[in-house]
C-alpha cells in the first residue's frame, strides 16, 4: 500500500492538529478529551506547562478552571432544591439578607459620583443561575469597572467577599447579562447547607464521580502539577504571566474558583449527558438544558479589557438561550453541535460542550489570556469538528 493511500485513525488526526498548534504557538499547551455516554472517544495532552520550559502536560495536569466552576456550582443549588431546601423562585434575600440592599446604578452625577435607586423585582435563586439577576463582570462592563474605580471596591477576581455588592445594572429579572451571580450561589449554598463550599462539593459531587483533583484549594502535589498562567503579547508570542487571581481567597467562588483536570471535569460533563445521576435526578437535570430566560437572549459579551478577553459572541446571527447552568445553540452550529446542545467555559480559554442528541461531550483545556484569543478559539473548533466527525448522529 503506497503512502498516500494509509489511513490515518481519527484520534491522531486529532493529535495532528494539536502538534501543530503547540509548534505554530497558537496555545502554550492542550489537555482535551471527548465521551459518548458509553465510551471515551479521546483524550490527550500536548505543550508545557510553562512556555519554554520542559514540563510537559499530561492528563493529570491541573488547570485553574475559572467560569466552568459555574455549572458544578449549579448542580449543587439545583441538589438544594431537588431536596426541598431551596426555591428557585423565592427571594434568595430571605436566605441572605445582604443581597437584598443591593441597589441599581442609574449612572454617574457631575462629580463622576454614582447615582443608585431601589430595584423594583427581587432576587431568586433563578435569576442568579440564569444570570439575570441585574449583576455583571468589569471584564465585559464599562459601568460596572468605572464604579470600582471610583468607589474602591474590589473587583470580582480579588477574592475579597466585598466584591460581591457590586451594584445592579437593570431590575432582576428584564435582562440577561453574564455576571458574578453563581459566586452569590456560593453563599446561597453555604448558607442553606452550614459548610463551605468544598466541604458540600467533594461530599455531593466530586466524591460521587471520582473528582479526585477537582478543588478550590490544591493540595502542594497538585500544585506541583499545576500549569502556569500565560498571555499572548502584541508581537503574538506567548509569555507565562503571574496570575491576576489570589492563591487564597476569603470566600470559595462559586463562579470561578475551582482547579481541576480534564478527565474529572469530563466525568461530570458525562454525567450530566447521561440525564444526570448520580447527582440529580433526570427531571432536574433536564432543567439545565431548557430555556430558562424565556423570551430575553444571550448578549454578545463585549470587552472593556483586551489584556483579558476579546469580545465574545459565538455564532453570529443565531439565537442564543442560557438555560440554568449553560448557554444554548438553538440551531446546528458549524462545527457539527446539534441544537439544543449546551457549553460554556473559562476565562483562559478551556472550553466545553454537551450534545444530547448526539451523545458527545467534549472539554479543552489550556491556560492563555485572552479569552478568546482568535487563534485558540479555531483550534477548540477544529477539534469539537474533528470529534463530532468521529460519532454518528
Amino acid at each position: 500500500m503506497s503512502k498516500a493511500t494509509i489511513a490515518v485513525a481519527p484520534g491522531e488526526r486529532i493529535d495532528a492538529i494539536f502538534r501543530a498548534a503547540i509548534a505554530d504557538g497558537d496555545l502554550p499547551c492542550i489537555v482535551a478529551a471527548a465521551a459518548t455516554t458509553e465510551s471515551l472517544l479521546y483524550s490527550g495532552a500536548f505543550g508545557t506547562r510553562t512556555n519554554g520550559l520542559d514540563q510537559p502536560v499530561g492528563l493529570d495536569t491541573v488547570f485553574r478552571l475559572h467560569s466552568m466552576t459555574k455549572a458544578i456550582t449549579a448542580t449543587a443549588a439545583l441538589q438544594l432544591v431537588e431536596r426541598g431546601l431551596a426555591d428557585l423562585d423565592s427571594p434568595v434575600a430571605n436566605v441572605l439578607p445582604e443581597i437584598g440592599q443591593i441597589k441599581v446604578l442609574e449612572g454617574f452625577d457631575d462629580q463622576n459620583q454614582p447615582r443608585y435607586r431601589h430595584p423594583n423585582t427581587e432576587i431568586t435563586l433563578r435569576m442568579l443561575l440564569n444570570h439575570t439577576a441585574g449583576f455583571s463582570y468589569d471584564i465585559w462592563s464599562a459601568d460596572t469597572l468605572r464604579h470600582q474605580q471610583v468607589t474602591g471596591l474590589p473587583g470580582p477576581f480579588s477574592g475579597k467577599r466585598q466584591a460581591l455588592f457590586q451594584p445592579l445594572l437593570f431590575d432582576p429579572g428584564t435582562r440577561w447579562r453574564y455576571s458574578i451571580g453563581l459566586d452569590w450561589v456560593g453563599q446561597f449554598i453555604e448558607a442553606i447547607t452550614g459548610v463551605d463550599l468544598e466541604t458540600y462539593f467533594r461530599t455531593a459531587i466530586f466524591d460521587p464521580l471520582g473528582m479526585k483533583d477537582t478543588t478550590f484549594v490544591p493540595s502542594e502535589e497538585q500544585r506541583a502539577r499545576r500549569v502556569a498562567m500565560h498571555r499572548r503579547q502584541p508581537d503574538d508570542s506567548i509569555v507565562p504571566v503571574l496570575s491576576e487571581r489570589p492563591e487564597v481567597t476569603e470566600i470559595h467562588l462559586g463562579g470561578g474558583g475551582l482547579y481541576g483536570t480534564v478527565p474529572d471535569y469530563l466525568a461530570f460533563t458525562t454525567a450530566l449527558l447521561r440525564g444526570g445521576a448520580p447527582l440529580l435526578s433526570p427531571e432536574m437535570a433536564r432543567l439545565m438544558f431548557e430555556n430558562g430566560i424565556g423570551d430575553l437572549d444571550f448578549d454578545p459579551m463585549r470587552t472593556v479589557n483586551r489584556n483579558v478577553s476579546r469580545d465574545y459572541d459565538p455564532w453570529p446571527g443565531m439565537r442564543r438561550k442560557w438555560s440554568l447552568a449553560f448557554l444554548i445553540n438553538t440551531e446546528k452550529t458549524p462545527e457539527g453541535r446539534s441544537a439544543g446542545s449546551v457549553s460554556w467555559g473559562g476565562l483562559s480559554n478551556l472550553h466545553f460542550w454537551i450534545d444530547r442528541t448526539r451523545g458527545i461531550t467534549g472539554v479543552f483545556a489550556s491556560q492563555m489570556l485572552p479569552f478568546n484569543d482568535a487563534r485558540a478559539s479555531d483550534v477548540f473548533r477544529r477539534f469539537e469538528t474533528a470529534i463530532n466527525g468521529l460519532a454518528t448522529p
